[in-house]
């Protein structure tokens, strides 16, 4: 009997944990029961993801450094892909300010509704430390400076500093090529062993996708908002959601006219990592399972994808930043419709590119993105409450939504740097249990 493919199993965990989440608020205990009993398996399947994704930088982008036998081939990789996620971010911006300037879903908030909004949320301790973690004292550089670490067992030890480390093992593949390859030789066999290891970790890990997400989800559905709030902010929601399938379709055509790819296979192969993506809201705990899908079953050669996809988990979020352009748009639709100027849309358009370099991988870092950039444009400081709060009930399952994309992202220009490299083959998929006979 032929096995069922992964992402169905992970996409049956997921309707079953979106039905049981339901099921459990039709209890009085039902929330206390998801939280205590099914979210902790949840919450260590994303632990387990987030263990192993700094190593896995660390093995796979060194390993793609050391086999490049001409240093030059890596600045053609890095330019390419650097180039192709500034342009892709761009794109992404410019389809969310012009959806929400056609819909204008602003429009139909009532003063009524805002306050409900703001007495549920402006104080809630969410949004004041999105605020706190904004309006930190930054200049216009800060950010390059971020990127380079002091000590590097610092940076291994936080995800949130997943740059630093991209950083410090770049230079660390690059000084390997330049001693030669007798004396980068067994430095090389370890860490090419340590690649191995902890891809074999992520298929491991993977055998129980299908009940995390269930977990996931349920935990999701049973601390949902207020419904009647939630369907004050479906119209919003609605064209956020619009954007983000439009850059679907985007990546789309990339990968049928410019990879002559058919897209139909691309979203089988890469829809397990857009599965946890979903469920897991983090491009960083997404990783592991970017890369192997990416290398395994799209065929791009790890060269490329140890550095495109690392890179891309930090600094493309171009479904984030198309969620920027919107929140901000339809906050001042609301909150300061005489701040609708063109010149205060072409700063979002920059300000969303630059805060996506700079921010972290992980769930809810859109918001303090958004705080960046409605300050860029001057938005009264004293709305700032409100105006995070008037969004807040329906971030998380946005951000949900956003991550895909971000993942979606990542690996539509992995294919297309890989393409124009020439390092786009056939995949080779690898299963748990290859080498199970070995060891019985």
């Amino acid at each position: 009997m032929k096995k069922m493919a992964l992402h169905w199993k992970i996409l049956i965990g997921m309707v079953l944990g979106i039905l049981f989440g339901f099921l459990m608020t039709g209890f009085d205990s039902g929330r206390e029961i998801v939280n205590d009993w099914i979210n902790p398996f949840g919450s260590i399947f994303v632990r387990l993801l987030k263990l192993i994704a700094i190593p896995l930088i660390l093995a796979s982008l060194i390993k793609g450094i050391s086999d490049l036998k001409d240093i030059s081939k890596f600045s053609k990789i890095g330019l390419r892909t650097m180039v192709t996620y500034i342009i892709t971010t761009v794109i992404a911006i410019s389809i969310g300010l012009v959806i929400v300037n056609l819909v204008e879903p602003g429009a139909g908030i009532s003063e009524e509704t805002i306050a409900r909004l703001t007495d549920t949320f402006a104080q809630d301790s969410g949004v004041q430390s999105k605020i706190a973690e904004a309006g930190k004292d930054r200049g216009p550089l800060q950010f390059l400076v971020d990127m380079v670490p002091d000590n590097a067992f610092q940076a291994f030890s936080n995800n949130g500093l997943m740059l630093q480390v991209i950083v410090f093992t770049i230079l660390f593949g690059i000084s390997m090529l330049l001693i030669g390859e007798k004396a980068a030789r067994p430095m090389k066999n370890i860490f090419d062993s340590l690649n191995a290891v902890v891809l074999k970790m992520v298929d491991l890990i993977m055998l129980t996708a299908p009940y995390a997400v269930f977990a996931l989800l349920a935990q999701v559905v049973v601390t949902a908002g207020d419904p009647e709030i939630l369907t004050k902010l479906l119209a919003y929601a609605g064209v956020v959601v619009l954007g983000l399938v439009l850059m679907i379709c985007f990546y789309l055509l990339i990968i049928k006219f410019v990879i002559g790819k058919n897209p139909f296979w691309f979203l089988k192969q890469i829809s397990p990592a857009q599965l946890l993506a979903f469920s897991t809201s983090s491009s960083a705990a997404t990783l592991p399972v970017t890369m192997e899908r990416v290398e395994e079953h799209l065929g791009v050669d790890k060269e490329v994808s140890s550095f495109v996809l690392p890179v891309g988990a930090t600094i493309n979020m171009d479904g984030t930043s198309l969620y920027q352009a919107v929140a901000a748009v339809f906050i001042m639709q609301v909150l300061w419709p005489e701040g609708l100027t063109m010149a205060n849309q072409l700063t979002i358009v920059v300000t969303a590119l630059l805060a996506s370099i700079g921010s972290a991988a992980v769930p809810g870092a859109g918001m303090v993105m958004l705080v960046i950039v409605l300050e860029a444009i001057g938005f009264p400081a004293d709305r700032l409450p409100i105006a995070l709060a008037l969004i807040f009930a329906v971030d998380r399952p946005l951000d949900m939504c956003r991550t895909v994309v971000n993942v979606t992202g990542d690996a539509t220009v992995s294919m297309l740097v890989a393409k124009a490299v020439g390092k786009l083959g056939t995949p080779k998929t690898k299963n748990w249990d290859d080498h199970l006979d070995e060891v019985k």
